[in-house]
């Protein structure tokens, strides 16, 4: 709890690819607090961005994202979180290949589970994309922070090619489709 302002934080475990990219969209929405580059899903402790790259640890690239309830929903989140990266591949996000880019919801509570799994559900029943939802819905597992290089990866490398080509299109996607839910900081 925010022991200040009395509101109260909670926290979303999303792996949709790159985590620069993740991180970029999610920094930018009205509620975040805080998003946290890192490693989870995996079967060592404290990976190195080396060892996740090999594909061999099991850890995917994720986000740990700290949100206000009382101004962004976790429906609202997933939202976002299916609308800025392909939920239809598996293992891979464009040019990106390897388990460790998979797309997978790693839930904090069973309400954020239910969540997720009738938020998919409803995806599926509405045809939303041409192909199957390939994104697994898991329990949290510890979650390793990426190496400092990592944090604020766009924010401090906009100009950078993969930013430019890569996370620019799922930033104008986020600020089109979602720009009453934007924060004024960015």
């Amino acid at each position: 709890m925010d022991k200040q302002n009395n509101l109260k934080e909670t926290i979303a475990i999303f792996a949709g690819g790159c985590f620069w990219c993740t991180e970029a969209v999610f920094q930018r929405l009205n509620g975040v607090k805080k998003v946290v580059s890192g490693y989870t899903g995996g079967s060592i402790k404290n990976p190195a961005y080396r060892e996740i790259c090999t594909g061999r640890t099991g850890h995917a690239e994720a986000v740990k994202i700290v949100f206000d309830e009382a101004k962004v929903s976790y429906v609202e989140l997933l939202e976002v979180f299916f609308a800025t990266h392909d939920p239809t591949t598996l293992n891979r996000q464009g040019n990106d290949v390897g388990t460790q880019y998979r797309s997978e919801i790693f839930y904090t509570s069973l309400e954020q589970k239910g969540q997720a799994e009738d938020f998919i559900a409803a995806l599926e029943k509405q045809h939303v994309f041409s192909s199957p939802v390939v994104t697994a819905v898991s329990a949290a597992m510890p979650f390793y922070e990426a190496e400092t290089e990592h944090q604020n990866y766009y924010n401090d490398n906009q100009l950078q090619p993969y930013c430019q080509f890569i996370i620019n299109p799922k930033i104008k996607k986020l600020n089109h489709s979602f720009s009453s839910k934007l924060n004024t900081a960015h």
